[in-house]
């Protein structure tokens, strides 16, 4: 029988999305208006890699282990539980990298159980180290018999979602700082799901997020009542999983490798200047990879305003309002602080109440003839236009 090392240190040191720093490898953003990564938790830098996580630019194998309790004899089955997060997963990173990230997922068809009952590890949103560290080391090794974690590059523990003690709210990434051990392999990335069936839209897509060291972009206020989206609203599934467009930002695909610095285009600023944008979430074509999905214009060190074009094609489409959106990046910002707010094309206006997780900013996107001045930074974008084969038209300067 395969036996379960933990190192002691990480058993007290487990922090959802805990690592803040690591290792610095090359990447393809070498463009000057690459902005560097700093020591902010989960930063937007892309000048380099953090090697602590695995980047998702090639196939990734993750497992999907079921957990049960003593306290509840579980009535749905693995195999029809595990549809409600594959293949819509997968699918979902296929169409954002534009069929660079392959996520193959590994069904464990069959019930886990743990030692000890649901209620007793206390789960829930603000989970105490103890009890998740608990809780992760009775899991792999409850697990071990079964599984040879050093097949994979994350696991996924989904729990019960009939169990007493299982909070909905509670699912999230924890990353190690020092790993645990087990079949002579480090685990330090587990997905841990307390969904109800059906979960949550694109939940595990957006945990999944972290585990590519993107950080969280909603607000949380500060007594948790008031509203979360107010930072990106529905764009992007790292600020909601239920949001009308969830495809990652452009500067997301470019920090994972999805986009080249070929496909982003850097203004300098030094008069007007006009730029034509792909869509971000149509499909690649011949040629595409000449053909700019991301502008982007370098307003400091620690920061950068980005462009790009939303369309209701692939993950986006239920979009509320298609057009240009832009949004500030700060690299020095730490996740879940507004590492990135987008700007309203329309502040007098909302829409799509009722589907909107934030209708003030869901018709933020320029259309054509339309024009927008971010008052931080001082830049003019204006949408002069579509072109034959439907790639937007953008004019920067200074306001």
């Amino acid at each position: 029988m395969r036996r379960v090392a933990a190192v002691a240190t990480s058993l007290s040191a487990l922090i959802a999305t805990s690592i803040v720093a690591g290792p610095a490898t090359a990447s393809e953003a070498s463009l000057s208006c690459a902005l560097g990564r700093t020591d902010a938790h989960h930063s937007e830098g892309v000048d380099t890699w953090n090697s602590t996580y695995p980047r998702p630019d090639r196939g990734l194998d993750a497992v999907m282990v079921f957990l049960s309790f003593p306290d509840s004899r579980p009535v749905a089955d693995p195999g029809e539980l595990a549809k409600d997060y594959f293949p819509a997963t997968s699918r979902f990173f296929d169409r954002a990298s534009y069929g660079k990230f392959r996520l193959r997922p590994h069904i464990q068809k069959k019930w886990v159980r743990m030692p000890h009952t649901s209620t007793s590890y206390g789960i829930r949103r603000d989970w105490d180290a103890g009890h998740r560290s608990a809780y992760l080391h009775d899991a792999v090794a409850a697990a071990d018999d079964s599984v040879d974690f050093s097949r994979y590059d994350m696991v996924y523990f989904v729990a019960d979602p009939d169990a007493p003690g299982v909070d909905s709210d509670a699912t999230k990434v924890v990353n190690l700082d020092q790993p645990m051990q087990a079949d002579n392999a480090d685990l330090r990335r587990f997905v841990t799901v307390f969904e109800q069936s059906p979960p949550d839209r694109n939940v595990l897509a957006h945990e999944t997020g972290h585990v590519f060291d993107l950080p969280d972009l909603y607000h949380r206020p500060q007594d948790g009542k008031g509203d979360w989206d107010t930072y990106v609203g529905d764009w992007d599934l790292m600020g909601s999983q239920f949001g009308l467009a969830p495809d990652p930002f452009a500067w997301h695909k470019w920090k994972l490798g999805w986009l080249g610095d070929n496909q982003v285009d850097c203004a300098e600023l030094t008069g007007s200047t006009l730029h034509t944008l792909r869509t971000l979430s149509a499909p690649k074509e011949p040629g595409d990879a000449r053909r700019p999905r991301l502008l982007v214009v370098r307003t400091g060190k620690d920061s950068a305003l980005a462009i790009e074009a939303r369309g209701a094609i692939g993950n986006d489409r239920s979009v509320c309002k298609e057009g240009v959106l832009a949004y500030r990046v700060h690299s020095a910002t730490a996740s879940g602080s507004g590492p990135v707010q987008v700007l309203d094309g329309h502040p007098a206006g909302a829409a799509c109440w009722g589907t909107s997780v934030y209708p003030p900013l869901a018709d933020a996107p320029l259309g054509v003839g339309e024009s927008l001045a971010d008052p931080e930074d001082g830049v003019r974008i204006q949408v002069t236009g579509r072109t034959a084969d439907g790639d937007w038209s953008v004019k920067v300067g200074r306001d």
